[in-house]
């Protein structure tokens, strides 16, 4: 009830903040919510917006589209590539975003949803995608969102795009001695669940690391945009498609859930919002209960010795 409720009743506000004299930057912004989200930021008056996508062409055409419905000016937006399925793309883009004199904002949007397997980097593609990368880009950052904070007297966001689909996933590798191990084994790996799955390991990680970050000056929190219309999930069923068509939200309204986490105070530290607010009462029931912690500890143990070895000492950012 509560999905369908949200979905037919409530619209999240339209995002009135401004953000001049800002740095933001957007991953998986050439499309869909990311784009839109952009298209926000550049009306709000970001000083500068980086566009961190994939397909560079693509991301030129949305800026291109930007600049002529924003006010923005013609310096204000970049295009950066950034390829989640490959870490190398991903430590290029932190060693040139760490560069900048300040990021008031990281959105990390990318993601995939696919129901075919593939390996990226080792793992199975959606795993490395939606979070191995996501948290790797997240924790190579860290060092330059605490300076901004410190520098700048102000309270950078570091916001992910989880999913309300995080309670769908059974997740029985949790029990296993080795997740990540089992979560990339062609053999077992439960394709039609790997979304779902991917979006709940990223809520275990962000509420292992978010007390880590307690007293840096850099507001984690993590966000539920609830159906939207978007090029994820493409790949989708008919089923998917149909609820869409009858239930989903606009691209535009779906983002502004994106920029109410970028704007939420210190209160949304650490939390869950859903429709463009804190609401942890809206996580799954296995998320906050004994077992979930208990997960949360392992995949993020498991998660850590990963980012470690793909660069030596990042958890030490945190």
């Amino acid at each position: 009830m509560g999905f369908l409720y949200s979905q037919l009743f409530i619209k999240p506000a339209y995002p009135k903040r401004s953000f001049a004299g800002e740095t933001v930057i957007v991953t998986g912004s050439n499309t869909g919510l990311g784009k839109e989200a952009a298209r926000h930021f550049a009306r709000l008056g970001a000083s500068k917006l980086i566009l961190a996508v994939r397909n560079t062409k693509s991301g030129e055409a949305a800026k291109s589209d930007i600049e002529k419905t924003t006010n923005c000016g013609p310096d204000v937006i970049e295009v950066w590539d950034l390829d989640l399925s490959s870490y190398a793309s991903v430590k290029a883009f932190a060693d040139r975003a760490s560069k900048l004199s300040r990021i008031d904002v990281l959105l990390e949007n990318a993601g995939i949803a696919t129901g075919t397997y593939s390996v990226a980097e080792g793992h199975e593609r959606t795993i490395t995608v939606n979070v191995i990368s996501t948290f790797l880009l997240a924790l190579l950052l860290l060092p330059k969102l605490k300076a901004t904070a410190k520098d700048f007297k102000t309270y950078p966001r570091l916001s992910i795009v989880s999913s309300e689909v995080h309670g769908w996933s059974k997740f029985p590798e949790w029990k296993e001695p080795h997740v990540f191990e089992v979560l990339d084994d062609e053999k077992t790996a439960n394709m039609n669940e790997r979304y779902p799955t991917s979006k709940l390991l990223e809520v275990l990680v962000i509420r292992q690391i978010a007390p880590k970050l307690a007293g840096s000056g850099v507001i984690l929190n993590y966000l539920n945009p609830g159906l939207c219309h978007s090029e994820l999930g493409r790949e989708g069923s008919i089923i998917l498609e149909v609820m869409k068509f009858f239930l989903a939200r606009s691209t535009e309204v779906g983002s502004r859930t994106l920029v109410a986490a970028a704007e939420a105070g210190m209160e949304s530290h650490g939390k869950y919002m859903s429709d463009g607010k804190v609401d942890d009462g809206a996580l799954s029931s296995f998320v906050r209960s004994q077992d979930g912690d208990t997960a949360a500890k392992k995949v993020w143990d498991e998660l850590g010795d990963i980012l470690d070895k793909i660069q030596p000492g990042i958890t030490q950012n945190i």
